[in-house]
């Protein structure tokens, strides 16, 4: 048993072109990797050293793993995997716009009103209990179309939108018929290995882009001066660097964040890198070893966790969890499983949430999950859905 390599394509966009329901795609700022079909399914990520050493050298395995740690991941090893170039180095006629097929009708979960009174009480939860210093609460958006949702397409608009982003499809398991996909647009790398170096990127602290530059740059300095986004932000960076801590040498944490944008977001960065004590830790044990970092639940973990469970009326699944690929060398990325929906033929469920601190405005943390939700709903067509 082994994995096919198949001759890599020219762009990101002919992988596209080739992708069908049920393969896996996983794109970046530096290549592109396009899997079909199945040698290995697996719902751990411990076990996939020995997966794919059975398989051979040179093989690649792609997946997803749920915010809820304790509940099974689903990891593919494709029978063929094929690759190509950045998508930032696509020839400007495959960067272009498509309209999907279909009329769209939505329902918000928790209903917006409801969500402003959640955020309101978490921050009276906070002022009661000093020590619940985070609590990041999501909005689920149910879609329905009247077509069957075309995945390829809704990917190749989030790629012409920000092809530096990590642009996904995994599939996910599904009782009955038919296919269920786990798509989106991440700007958020949980951790990247490649031999002994180690980087990772967390993002916390949001605001929304604007058309107008003068708004827009308003908002990025705005940002950049927050006293509590930074405060927010440092939390992050503070919980991801003792992570990697025990298993880096030379690691370095930033004393400032930076500004990185997209499509519809600022957001306050830190990129963290260092060098591993012993190289052959492969990168999905460092993504476990890291998430749900306080970006995605909230400081510290365990209360947050269970604050979200009680407050929040529906089920994370595989949002803000990671999802990824590592190969035989144990290197690989994962990324944070945010700006994403889970997509069931004619049916999907976009997410967005915000870290809700003791000082939140709710109508605000309102407006940025509103803003962080346009990442998909340009992807498919569709604004003012919210």
């Amino acid at each position: 048993m082994s994995q096919r390599t198949a001759t890599p394509a020219a762009t990101a966009g002919e992988l596209l072109t080739a992708y069908r329901p049920g393969d896996s795609f996983f794109s970046t700022a530096s290549g592109a990797l396009h899997g079909t079909g199945a040698l290995t399914t697996l719902d751990r990520l411990d076990a996939l050293p020995e997966a794919l050493a059975h398989v051979g050298n040179g093989a690649v395995a792609m997946g997803a793993a749920p915010f809820d740690a304790d509940r099974p991941a689903h990891l593919v090893i494709p029978k063929t995997l094929r690759r190509s170039p950045s998508p930032t180095r696509a020839p400007k006629s495959e960067h272009r716009w498509n309209t999907l097929a279909g009329r769209w009708g939505f329902t918000s979960v928790p209903e917006p009103a409801e969500h402003v009174a959640t955020v309101e009480r978490t921050v009276e939860l906070m002022a009661k209990d000093a020590e619940l210093r985070k609590v990041v609460l999501a909005r689920c958006l149910q879609g329905e179309s009247t077509e069957d949702i075309d995945v390829a397409t809704v990917l190749s608009n989030l790629l012409w939108r920000d092809p530096t982003a990590f642009v996904f499809a995994v599939d996910l398991p599904r009782h009955g018929t038919g296919t269920r996909t786990l798509i989106g647009a991440s700007p958020e790398l949980l951790v990247a290995k490649r031999g002994r170096h180690v980087l990772s990127n967390p993002l916390a602290g949001s605001a929304p882009r604007s058309a107008d530059p003068t708004k827009d740059q308003r908002h990025a300095v705005g940002l950049l001066t927050s006293t509590k986004d930074r405060h927010e932000h440092a939390l992050v960076v503070e919980a991801v660097a003792e992570a990697l801590s025990p298993y880096c040498h030379d690691l370095s944490v930033p004393d400032e964040p930076e500004l990185i944008k997209t499509a519809t977001m600022w957001h306050l960065s830190t990129r963290i890198s260092g060098e591993l004590t012993v190289p052959d830790v492969p990168v999905h044990q460092l993504a476990a070893e890291l998430y749900p970092t306080p970006a995605v639940c909230g400081t510290p973990t365990d209360r947050a966790f269970d604050t979200i469970g009680k407050l929040e009326p529906f089920d994370r699944g595989f949002y803000t969890g990671a999802v990824g690929h590592t190969d035989t060398a144990g290197d690989g990325e994962w990324v944070v499983t945010i700006r994403c929906a889970d997509v069931a033929d004619r049916t999907l469920k976009l997410y967005a949430g915000g870290g809700v601190m003791p000082e939140s405005d709710p109508e605000a943390e309102l407006a940025e999950t509103s803003a962080k939700l346009r990442t998909l709903l340009l992807a498919l067509g569709v604004d003012g859905a919210l």
